[in-house]
């Protein structure tokens, strides 16, 4: 009987850090992750841009606006996102098996099943204001984020489609399109806040508004590329009215992939509608806005590590050890402790606070920049321990916002040792045969 070579080569198991293949790995992944960083760097900046020209409107209108985007991405944007990712399984699935006009397909019958999920979205949003005065927030803070949320109800009817272009173009390995239109479309909303906000007087409302064009910008060039070029011409056949049948095992696949993406993210949410009932909530609610959305836009850089193809122990490991490398980079933007709040606020009292904040939020960065490269499904550090550490913190302890961040990065530590552990013990070329070697068993 012949013997099987093992999967993966000697080098990338018990050498993996000698010169050849782990040198190769290095050089290979940047190449292969970059325009996904990049992508999910710019896709995410829309929302930080608004507050930064929010925050110079004023402590009340950052705080509003920084409650009225952690409402509406826990009732609608994280939901749309986490239901476009079933897009990441079925068109995978399709485009290795050559069904290519199968993709056009999901991607049409993603749209129909997430937009109609969204109708309910747009009431709880128009309602925002009054929905978080019943829940204990300050009562201006409140109003201020009702009327931002209101303003934001245009940006969901974008975000569907758009969500669903992305992840049919990534499936194919097409990221540099999405790259350039979320890099045009962050163009145009820094020109779009500015006009609306300051020019039309729209204020902390124009910002909002402007959400919903530079998604729009986004969907365009993509819908662009989708019907003009020649890469897309396998997957991409028109509208079908299959769009319209089989919905059900795709809503099957579609609700849990939502349902967990918005379980990791709502543990941030539920921060944020904490920071409201502290004392001086407009204060606290600003200062952990600006690190919350400063944790976000850098984590794009493990995520987007997370993205790149990853099947061997080498290649995780060397990846570990690029996210590592920026969470450490992170960390020494603790040295602008003193700069950084002024790109979201021109008020004293929310710089000096966001600055005490930023040596927590440095170790944040780094325990993210691990964790995100491993995996985002143990949610139990987050609900576990992260949420009761941070109300046992602030309010027990009388630490505030400080405690707040501080909980969640004890939830963030125990997750990264958990992964940590279960990565470095695992055998890697064992479980790669088990899977392919055992799948292939008659009857299995």
């Amino acid at each position: 009987m012949a013997v099987r070579e093992p999967l993966l080569p000697a080098a990338a198991d018990d050498g993996c850090w000698r010169q050849g293949p782990a040198a190769a790995e290095t050089k290979r992944l940047p190449r292969l992750a970059g325009p996904m960083v990049a992508s999910c760097f710019l896709q995410n900046a829309v929302n930080i841009m608004s507050l930064m020209f929010v925050g110079h409107l004023g402590k009340l209108h950052l705080a509003g606006a920084s409650l009225a985007i952690s409402v509406t991405s826990a009732t609608g944007l994280n939901i749309i996102t986490g239901m476009a990712t079933a897009l990441d399984t079925l068109c995978g699935q399709a485009f290795g098996a050559r069904q290519y006009r199968l993709l056009g397909v999901y991607k049409q019958r993603a749209m129909v099943v997430i937009a109609l999920a969204c109708a309910p979205f747009a009431v709880v949003w128009a309602r925002a204001g009054q929905i978080l005065a019943f829940l204990g927030q300050d009562g201006a803070v409140a109003a201020e984020a009702g009327a931002y949320a209101r303003w934001l109800i245009p940006s969901i009817l974008v975000s569907v489609p758009l969500q669903c272009h992305v992840r049919f173009l990534q499936t194919q390995g097409l990221v540099l399109p999405v790259a350039a239109s979320s890099g045009a479309a962050t163009l145009c909303h820094a020109a779009a806040c500015g006009a609306l906000v300051h020019k039309a007087g729209m204020g902390s409302k124009g910002a909002a508004l402007s959400n919903a064009g530079s998604y729009a910008v986004s969907l365009a060039m993509l819908s662009l590329y989708v019907r003009r070029s020649g890469a897309c011409r396998r997957t991409w056949n028109g509208f079908s009215m299959e769009a319209f049948k089989d919905l059900r095992p795709f809503v099957a696949l579609a609700v849990p992939s939502g349902f967990m993406i918005c379980l990791e993210f709502w543990a941030f949410e539920v921060i944020v509608l904490l920071s409201g009932l502290l004392p001086n909530p407009q204060l606290e609610t600003s200062e952990l806005s600006i690190s919350l959305n400063s944790t976000i836009l850098l984590f794009m850089i493990p995520l987007g590590l997370s993205y790149s193809p990853q099947a061997a122990k080498l290649a995780t490991r060397v990846a570990m050890c690029m996210a590592l490398s920026s969470g450490l980079l992170t960390m020494a933007m603790t040295l602008l402790r003193n700069v950084w709040g002024h790109m979201y606020s021109n008020d004293p009292e929310v710089v000096a606070c966001f600055a005490k904040m930023l040596p927590v939020l440095g170790i944040s960065f780094f325990m993210d920049s691990i964790h995100g490269t491993l995996s985002a499904t143990n949610l139990g550090a987050f609900y576990l321990v992260g949420i009761p550490m941070a109300g046992l913190l602030a309010f027990v302890f009388n630490m505030n916002g400080k405690g707040l961040r501080l909980g969640i990065v004890c939830g963030s530590l125990i997750k990264v040792l958990m992964f940590a552990s279960i990565t470095w013990f695992t055998d890697w070329n064992k479980e790669a045969k088990d899977r392919v070697f055992g799948s292939s068993l008659p009857g299995s």
